[in-house]
């Protein structure tokens, strides 16, 4: 059964949550991280990246990025500043994009159950990235950015959660990007009976994380092999996670663009699609149901509807897959979408009018507008213990970093 429990958050005062708070270090580049933090010296992303207050040329893995890292978290813990909770708690974390708004549970998931498959994967992760944020963890001895983590939902779970809604939060605040983030701590008697329902939770996913989780497992490794004597209590067995009822979530598209044709003109490429896909006009760029793909091509948007699909292969089932196999593949040419330069992807929040621009423009010559992959797709692939396709799944709203941290 899965686990949840209380930690004693760094984080900081409520005065300066919106300013400390900062992306993912992982959704944006270099040159993105240096124009967001560019006039916030508290800005958590001269932590998580470093790098922006280095020269353009300096390797993001080089020893000054992860000593200025440590400077960094030094000097924002005292000028910002940071706080440390006096006692463990459970924090509930909101997140408000338009109409959409999710509701998880901050806290410590347990090491040993990620590696354990009791939290449950779908994603390969890169050495090059893990052996980044590894570093980052033993360098500040700390884990700055939460694992987005999935389970079923309880009844109970959720009650308790709303009745610590109905009390006055310890941050809200609408960030840049329009996105509403609000926290509450947990009262003690609720943050109990919390940890008791979560027993009966057999299994976690991670939703968006997978680099995070497995550096907190490898940086619990090193950290052992300093230790000589672990008791078994400390707190690198744990990692810094933010839980969610797998109902609340969403997950938007993950769309195509293409290059080239692989050498076919757009009639006979378009021929070529006609034979492994029934098609029409598409009254929407976006697909209306699974099964369905739309094909941005010569200016006009086309309706692909796979036929024949293996229902009963969590994998195959996917439209990427489908995809993959009846058109990237065989027609245009693209046998590894990880690697190959001929495709970009293009995250689901900026819409269908990028794939426009980008064909228009002449910056690709076909795009797919993908329908997105449900929660339960997600689920039943990690529960075959199967990989999803890359670049398959975008979950938005995302977490902030800096709000809350867990020192080890």
């Amino acid at each position: 059964m899965a686990s949840i429990r209380p930690f004693a958050a760094l984080r900081p005062t409520v005065e300066q949550a919106a300013q400390v708070s900062a992306v993912p270090y992982d959704v944006v580049n270099t040159a993105e991280a240096r124009a967001l933090a560019a006039d916030n010296p508290h800005s958590f992303l001269r932590v998580s990246r470093p790098e922006l207050e280095l020269p353009d040329d300096t390797n993001p893995y080089a020893d000054e990025v992860y000593e200025r890292a440590a400077d960094n978290f030094e000097k924002l813990k005292n000028d910002a500043p940071l706080l440390v909770e006096e006692t463990p708690a459970l924090y509930v974390y909101c997140l408000q994009m338009g109409d959409h708004a999710q509701t998880g549970i901050a806290a410590c998931a347990s090491v040993d159950e990620y590696d354990s498959d009791i939290i449950r994967k779908h994603e390969r992760t890169r050495k090059d990235k893990e052996d980044d944020r590894t570093r980052h963890i033993t360098t500040l001895l700390a884990q700055t950015g939460p694992v987005f983590l999935t389970y079923r939902g309880r009844d109970e779970i959720n009650r308790l959660v709303e009745q610590t809604q109905s009390a006055e939060p310890l941050y809200d605040f609408t960030a840049p990007d329009s996105i509403k983030h609000i926290l509450w701590r947990m009262s003690e008697a609720d943050a109990e009976k919390v940890v008791e329902e979560f027993k009966s939770v057999p299994l976690l996913y991670i939703a968006d994380g997978h680099h995070r989780a497995a550096s907190a497992s490898r940086a619990r490794a090193a950290l052992r092999e300093v230790n000589p004597q672990p008791s078994g209590n400390e707190e690198y067995n744990h990692f810094l996670a933010v839980y969610f009822p797998a109902e609340q979530l969403q997950i938007l598209p993950y769309n195509r663009l293409v290059k080239d044709l692989h050498g076919l003109s757009e009639e006979e490429f378009l021929a070529a699609v006609v034979k492994e896909f029934a098609v029409s006009s598409a009254d929407s760029p976006a697909p209306a149901k699974k099964g369905e793909i739309c094909m941005y091509l010569n200016g006009k948007w086309h309706k692909l509807t796979a036929q024949s699909v293996d229902a009963a292969d969590p994998i195959r089932s996917l439209d990427v897959s489908i995809l993959q196999e009846r058109v990237l593949d065989p027609l245009l040419g693209i046998k590894d979408v990880r690697t190959d330069k001929r495709i970009d992807f293009v995250g689901g929040i900026r819409g269908t009018s990028a794939l426009e621009k980008a064909v228009n423009e002449g910056n690709a010559a076909v795009a797919f507008s993908m329908y997105p992959v449900s929660i339960d797709e997600l689920i039943a692939v990690s529960d075959a213990n199967e990989i999803m396709p890359p670049k398959s799944t975008w979950f938005e709203p995302k977490l902030r970093d800096g709000l809350l941290s867990h020192l080890i």
